[in-house]
């Protein structure tokens, strides 16, 4: 019990005690106080009122009281907590989900309460700049109107000391909340479709994509400021039937949901996580996602996936798997010299039978497919290991060797005289004769 609650109830036994006195007058007497009476009042039960009944209805401090135990349910988990907090991860329910993967069974509060005895280890904030003073109207869409998407960086950093970034691929419906996410290496042309693919094919395809003026989407606007789209991306358009509104230039409150999508992954998602492989990423990537799709949020008061897969799916238009839908899928390699294609910054062995300079290529999950430029023939298949080093594959090689022939006519020419034959080993044994014989 507490400081304050022990005063407050030792305030309120005071008070009942003082009322008694005053209704009995000289008949009152504390040793024959009637306990049932306070019971009533204090709303304290029988015994404990016996037993402050022995000190005089006086309310003292427990022995054991200031006293904490050597060691507690979080004390395994105190490493990885302050490490976390040391890199700025302060979130309650990150941290967490972070120690209960490595078997911690207490509660939030729990944790809570470990954060806010060590804040101290919380890097301070930077200097957060004054508001402007704008103000916006929020806008609504109906259900499968509008989807917003964006990209967002990370910083990988690897045991040797280096570090890259990887793209974060986001998308979320502005009716319901409903959100997906992907990574990949870079945030180039042909990993926009395919994260816009994968999308589609969950949450399907909406009447407009907003989004803002990236060189991927819209190369520049025209005299009268209407966008000129890149002509792949038009084609790309066409080709899964959706249009795209684009935002005001440096103005990223117009697609605001997205944005506030790309920093809860970074703050709740990507907060100190640890991984192996990209492909292990998207996994928990997407694990992330159906859980948080299945949550309650209050913004859009509603369950995402639920309000979706009533609503927003019904008028949202199914994507067919088409050959047109697939070859963005699949983007085209060219094949170098030595019969390699490179692909997310690795370089992959093609079969030395394929004649064409160009072919197809795909990845899913830990597999990577090579086609022909028809997709009819999958030529060869690959494990994704993430090494730098060259994948080779069988009958990448002939057996025989290239052969250079001389490029200009030969004019120097030069005499090898004729060998005289071995002698014999008994020539010297052939006495009057021919001593070659």
């Amino acid at each position: 019990m507490n400081e304050n609650n022990s005063n407050g109830l030792q305030t309120i036994i005071t008070q009942v005690i003082e009322e008694m006195k005053s209704e009995q007058g000289d008949k009152f007497d504390i040793n024959r106080i009637n306990l049932a009476e306070m019971e009533r009042r204090t709303g304290m039960t029988r015994a404990q009122l016996r037993r402050l009944k022995k000190n005089d209805f006086q309310i003292t401090p427990h022995a054991l009281t200031g006293r904490k135990a050597d060691t507690t349910i979080i004390s395994g988990y105190t490493g990885v907590i302050d490490d976390l907090l040391k890199k700025g991860v302060s979130n309650s329910e990150v941290i967490l989900e972070r120690i209960q993967e490595q078997g911690f069974q207490g509660s939030l509060t729990t944790v809570k309460r470990y954060i806010q005895s060590h804040k101290y280890l919380i890097p301070p904030k930077r200097q957060t700049v004054a508001p402007q003073g704008n103000r916006g109207r929020r806008y609504s869409s109906d259900a499968g109107e509008s989807y917003q998407m964006d990209w967002g960086f990370v910083n990988v950093d690897t045991g040797d000391g280096t570090s890259y970034k990887v793209a974060c691929f986001a998308m979320i419906c502005h009716h319901c909340g409903e959100r997906y996410i992907e990574f990949f290496p870079n945030a180039k042309q042909e990993n926009l479709f395919i994260g816009m693919i994968h999308a589609f094919k969950r949450m399907g395809v909406p009447g407009h994509v907003l989004t803002d003026n990236m060189k991927s989407v819209v190369l520049h606007r025209d005299s009268e400021g209407h966008p000129v789209w890149n002509h792949d991306y038009e084609a790309f358009m066409n080709t899964i039937g959706f249009e795209t509104k684009l935002c005001r230039p440096r103005h990223p409150f117009t697609k605001g949901s997205v944005e506030r999508l790309v920093r809860f992954v970074k703050e709740n998602f990507l907060a100190g996580r640890v991984f192996g492989t990209i492909t292990d990423l998207n996994y928990e990537a997407w694990k992330w996602c159906d859980n948080q799709n299945n949550r309650y949020h209050k913004a859009v008061d509603c369950i995402p996936h639920e309000r979706h897969s009533v609503s927003c799916i019904k008028n949202a238009s199914i994507l067919m798997d088409t050959f047109d839908v697939r070859k963005y899928l699949c983007p085209i390699r060219c094949i170098s010299f030595d019969g390699f294609v490179t692909y997310e910054g690795r370089r992959f062995g093609i079969p030395y039978s394929y004649v064409q300079h160009t072919c197809r290529v795909q990845r899913e999950d830990f597999t990577l497919y090579i086609y022909d430029l028809e997709l009819r023939k999958v030529l060869i298949t690959h494990d994704v290991t993430w090494s730098r080093k060259d994948s080779f594959c069988k009958g990448q090689f002939t057996d025989d060797q290239p052969e250079e022939n001389p490029s200009v006519p030969v004019k120097i020419s030069i005499t090898q005289k004729k060998e005289d034959p071995p002698k014999s080993a008994f020539a010297k044994f052939a006495f009057g004769g021919d001593r070659n014989e």
